[in-house]
């Protein structure tokens, strides 16, 4: 009986919320969809992770203790071991369906909280792209 290869592509996430709660609900949804995860509770946690693991893609609250979630997708943007890692904006706040706006301040897109489980991890996929592609 032979097994199928594995998958030579699993997407790092990195998961950035400063709710524990809001945290460990997208990393076991993204777990058990396959995916491999890490945490950041803070904006100088995520850009300290991010330098590190280079995830391939974060999800990035907007409202965290130590910084305004623009700031860290800035910071990360414009250091250049970071700056090619998509950054999608993850948050329940209303204003931020203004896409342009989020674009231009170095976000790749936006999902809103709370997260729907079922279509969550393809939501994420999306934003990842395999290295080399």
């Amino acid at each position: 009986m032979t097994s199928s290869p594995p998958d030579p592509f699993v997407p790092l996430v990195l998961v950035v919320d400063d709710d524990r709660a809001n945290r460990k609900l997208a990393q076991d949804v993204l777990r058990h969809a396959g995916l491999r995860t890490i945490e950041a509770a803070s904006g100088g946690e995520a850009i300290a992770a991010a330098r590190e693991s280079l995830p391939d893609v974060i999800l990035l609250d907007l409202r965290l203790p130590d910084m305004d979630g623009r700031d860290v997708a800035r910071a990360l943007g414009d250091d250049a071991a970071t700056a090619a890692i998509p950054v999608v904006a993850l948050s329940g706040l209303r204003q931020v369906d203004d896409g342009e706006r989020l674009l231009a301040e170095g976000f790749r897109g936006h999902l809103e909280k709370p997260i729907d489980v079922d279509t969550f991890p393809a939501q994420v996929r999306a934003f990842c792209a395999p290295s080399g592609a």
